[in-house]
């Protein structure tokens, strides 16, 4: 909402003003209009305005517009003290995220910056992808825009609902599957061309150790994560913290015979580091 601020120049020499009625008015003047310049008053014939005799005249009004954002700031009071941080940094989580965007708590620290969401869609041009644990759906919206198809999979309903209000914001809900479900339980059923993988690292915490290792991903360690995506594709990104064991991330290409090719990536955002990207078997070293 914008406001229109009025600033009147003060004069000088107050205390001979003359004395003002009830409503304000100088006395023995009778009030007949307002004008850009001031308020003008009738003496006899003469239309005069109202001041001290000996003040300097009013400067003429100036309009300051001033622009309020008490949208904004209300909702930053309702975000909690967890969360706040990644509230301010919203505009690289959603670039539309004015427009309705909604995250819940979890989402709010989980999502991926949708600067490296497009990096990782933009090695998936044209073909099928399994998001596995799709959260409030920042990738699937970049997959769906690149790709040819999306299959959307997320164990909590909350979020599978906020992922599809969100894609309907980007206008990409009908090209993606939206499936509420385990999928550890689904991966022998699904088909794809590339899986896609960002398992929950434990929440903010992850970044007071000193080296994550895959056994602390959740639900399931990192290795149990990756076997079970190999079921559906050899074809997989992985997303992990930044402060990863790449040892143990070269050791889940040894899970095949022969082993996958590797590519890892470190992923920057304003020139600050927020993660590592794993490329396996074919999407490893393609050309973005």
């Amino acid at each position: 909402m914008e406001k229109s601020l009025i600033v009147l120049a003060q004069t000088n020499n107050t205390s001979s003003l003359s004395p003002l009625d009830p409503e304000g008015h100088p006395p023995n003047l009778a009030r007949t209009s307002e004008s850009e310049s001031g308020k003008l008053w009738m003496m006899g014939n003469e239309r005069v305005a109202a001041q001290a005799p000996h003040s300097r005249p009013f400067k003429k009004r100036k309009r300051v517009k001033l622009k309020r954002s008490r949208g904004k700031r209300a909702e930053c009071a309702t975000i909690s003290p967890l969360v706040k941080k990644y509230w301010l940094q919203r505009y690289h989580l959603f670039s539309r995220y004015d427009e309705g965007v909604k995250l819940d708590e979890e989402g709010w620290y989980s999502v991926t910056p949708e600067e490296i969401a497009i990096r990782h869609a933009e090695r998936c041009r044209g073909r099928t992808v399994i998001d596995c644990f799709a959260g409030v759906g920042g990738n699937a919206i970049q997959f769906a825009l690149l790709c040819h198809h999306v299959v959307a999979i997320d164990i909590d309903p909350q979020k599978i609902a906020l992922a599809f209000h969100n894609a309907k914001i980007y206008g990409v809900e009908g090209r993606i599957d939206f499936i509420v479900g385990d999928f550890f339980q689904l991966a022998p059923s699904l088909k794809g061309d590339i899986v896609y993988l960002s398992p929950p690292w434990g929440g903010p915490s992850y970044k007071m150790i000193q080296q994550f290792n895959l056994d602390l991903l959740r639900p399931k360690d990192g290795y149990s994560v990756f076997q079970a995506a190999q079921r559906i594709t050899p074809n997989i990104i992985m997303f992990l913290p930044r402060n990863m064991d790449l040892d143990q991330v070269e050791e889940l290409s040894w899970l095949s015979s022969p082993p996958l090719h590797v590519e890892i990536e470190e992923n920057y955002v304003d020139g600050n580091f927020k993660g590592i990207t794993a490329y396996f078997s074919n999407v490893a070293w393609r050309q973005a």
